[in-house]
């Protein structure tokens, strides 16, 4: 197993510069006694999304509206890349922990989404914790993937009807979590999926969170926050974990990203396993010397996000 040393020496230097920032940051901050709040957990990943996230690609079409869930009222964003053909669905669930990011954050990375799929792209605005904890999240993706292509009927939006899902982060827990859902569910039918280093296991069990978890940006400390901000009635962790979660075949194809230095990293390869134990195609892209959040970060490695969006753009076209 590598070192630590060992393992920052294989990153980029623009990235492993920045990690010295963070780190030097970390330090001055706990000097001064810094308390975690949902105020600051926030502040932070947009600041650092928008210094390193500034290439943002036009769009021909785009539109916010509502879709209505049984307790609300869901906004969303519609991205068209190309409003005279109708493309297919892909509905995406944005990251942050289950408790920071936005529709509006990340809008660069949606509209990149769009354009590499070629698909229409919902982004959605679902309900973050802790002031909306476990199950508000997940109500509201069910939600958005019920009503979707009845919002875009109602536009006059050319679209086929075939849904994917793509999620990064917390949010792509909430996908794979939706897919599971949907395979008892006959309105929802999930035709592939996009995994973008996902959380799939609440109880923290695989081995690189210890592992990667201090020095790689998204830190173990900060995983137990967000869980416990997100998951506040003792639910069972290991049920509401995707990694747990029945399979059935009706389960849809999936490529699952992961990084090497993403304290996530061995959930994401576990479930890539599972999905194919059961015979449901899983294709995996797996990136060494990359950490966590790395799409939010692209002006740092922009190649690997290149890549990363041509690889979702192959898959959700076959």
């Amino acid at each position: 197993m590598a070192t630590s040393s060992e393992k920052t020496d294989a990153i980029s230097k623009p990235l492993r510069n920045w990690l010295a920032e963070v780190a030097e940051a970390k330090r001055k901050a706990r000097e001064r006694g810094f308390r975690r709040t949902v105020t600051n957990t926030r502040e932070a990943w947009e600041t650092l999304t928008r210094r390193f996230l500034t290439q943002i690609p036009g769009i021909p079409w785009i539109r916010d509206d509502l879709i209505p869930g049984p307790d609300y009222r869901v906004p969303v964003r519609i991205y068209d890349p190309d409003p005279e053909r109708a493309l297919p669905v892909a509905m995406f669930v944005h990251g942050g922990g289950h408790v920071a990011g936005s529709v509006s954050l990340y809008d660069p990375i949606a509209r990149k989404l769009a354009l590499a799929s070629a698909h229409v792209v919902v982004s959605i605005e679902y309900r973050l914790a802790p002031e909306c904890p476990y199950p508000a999240g997940l109500k509201d993706t069910m939600a958005c993937a019920k009503r979707v292509f009845r919002l875009l009927e109602s536009l006059a939006i050319p679209h086929q009807p075939r849904l994917a899902l793509i999620g990064d982060s917390g949010g792509a827990a909430l996908c794979a979590t939706v897919a599971h859902l949907a395979q008892f569910e006959p309105s929802v039918t999930v035709e592939r999926q996009v995994l973008i280093y996902p959380g799939l296991d609440y109880t923290l069990s695989q081995p690189s969170v210890s592992d990667n978890g201090e020095g790689f940006f998204l830190e173990r400390e900060r995983i137990i926050w967000m869980f416990d901000a997100y998951l506040q009635n003792a639910e069972d962790r290991r049920a509401v974990s995707p990694i747990s979660m029945d399979l059935t075949p009706a389960y849809p194809p999936t490529l699952v990203i992961t990084a090497d230095l993403d304290p996530l990293r061995d959930e994401g390869l576990a479930y890539l396993e599972r999905l194919r134990s059961f015979g449901i195609p899983a294709e995996g892209l797996h990136l060494p010397a990359m950490i966590h959040g790395f799409l939010n970060l692209e002006d740092l490695v922009p190649e690997v996000c290149q890549a990363s969006y041509a690889r979702i753009g192959e898959f959700l076209n076959v």
